[in-house]
């Protein structure tokens, strides 16, 4: 048993934010099969939804080396400014992309409207609303402090 303490102790920067996105992907996948009554294995590889999975991983990294080697440190600083580019992305680009998405679903599927043939749907759940990434955000900093 130590040997396992002592192994998730040594690659904690690793197995932390790992387990966390796990975490709240299977979260999304429980709360999707509740809500829908619809098993969907692909949820958990899904980008989208509440809370952002993105945030929370990047946000307990940056506390968690903001913990251990201070906020003055070169490390903290580029965690902090990766964290913050990792959720204006979330929030922002890919937000748009699935908005876009959407609409070209639309577009698609109206008759007449496209002669377009497409064998699939275009992915429109792909980025967060800011509210999603702040909860994530939050729920990263309490688990880079737990921990």
């Amino acid at each position: 048993m130590q040997g396992i303490i002592n192994f998730i102790q040594e690659y904690k920067y690793i197995i932390v934010p790992l387990l966390l996105w796990f975490g709240i992907q299977l979260f999304k996948l429980i709360y999707d099969l509740v809500t829908t009554k619809k098993f969907n294995f692909k949820r958990i590889l899904q980008a989208g939804g509440m809370p952002s999975s993105h945030s929370a991983v990047v946000v307990a990294l940056t506390t968690m080396i903001a913990k251990s080697e201070g906020i003055k440190s070169p490390l903290f600083g580029i965690s902090l400014i990766f964290s913050f580019i990792v959720m204006y992305d979330a929030a922002g680009v890919r937000r748009a992309a699935g908005k876009q998405a959407k609409l070209l679903n639309k577009i698609i599927e109206t008759p007449g409207l496209s002669g377009v043939e497409v064998s699939e749907k275009l992915v429109e759940v792909l980025g967060h609303t800011p509210v999603q990434v702040i909860v994530g955000a939050i729920i990263g900093i309490i688990v880079g402090i737990i921990i």
